[in-house]
């Protein structure tokens, strides 16, 4: 069903879009954000009942859209501002009602959510610097690039909402996954700062 899926939106719905779709247009109208929003639920409700999860068909259904006169792009300005305002805060929102900090409840725990985070930064940071190291980039500069690696952010956790839907991870375990997302992701800016004034005191 799935491969069924896939092919029905390339060869059939992406021919169509652009006969849906005024691309052409210097402002989407009504009547194509109505269109991009129906195709792109209709995709998330059918990966929902194919067994895949519905951020999957709404993926989809964002790389059939045709790349004309950059209607992506300004399809993007316009959708991004209600996502950004409404949906991404209402994201926020429903993780953090799943996150169970009240379970990470002594040292035991707290210990392995340290080992987490600490394996998590050494698997991302560490091995993009020395990826970035082997191919010619300065040791500052590798760094600086395992710091922005090293971020998970959204993306992190709509993975993890995922896997706790699907029941691969336990409440315990989801909230300590949380726990380092987060923190790798605030520890972006202190890491680029550092990484930046030791490699202006080795210049000097």
């Amino acid at each position: 069903l799935a491969v069924v899926f896939v092919a029905v939106m390339l060869l059939g719905v992406r021919r169509l879009l652009p006969r849906w779709l005024d691309v052409a247009a210097p402002e989407p109208s009504s009547g194509t954000l109505a269109t991009v929003v129906c195709v792109m639920l209709a995709a998330s409700l059918s990966t929902e009942l194919i067994g895949i999860h519905a951020l999957f068909g709404a993926f989809l259904a964002g790389a059939i859209m045709p790349d004309v006169n950059d209607f992506r792009d300004r399809i993007r300005v316009r959708v991004e501002k209600f996502s950004t305002v409404l949906l991404l805060p209402l994201f926020f929102a429903f993780t953090g009602l799943r996150t169970e900090v009240g379970l990470l409840s002594g040292w035991h725990d707290w210990l392995i959510c340290l080992a987490i985070i600490a394996l998590a930064t050494v698997g991302k940071l560490g091995a993009t610097a020395v990826a970035a190291r082997w191919t010619g980039m300065g040791w500052r500069d590798a760094l600086q690039l395992g710091a922005l690696m090293n971020t998970r952010g959204l993306m992190e956790l709509i993975a993890l909402n995922i896997g706790y839907d699907l029941g691969i991870l336990s409440p315990r375990i989801f909230t300590m996954l949380v726990v380092m997302a987060l923190v790798t992701t605030f520890m972006t800016g202190p890491l680029l700062s550092l990484f930046q004034r030791v490699g202006l005191k080795k210049a000097v």
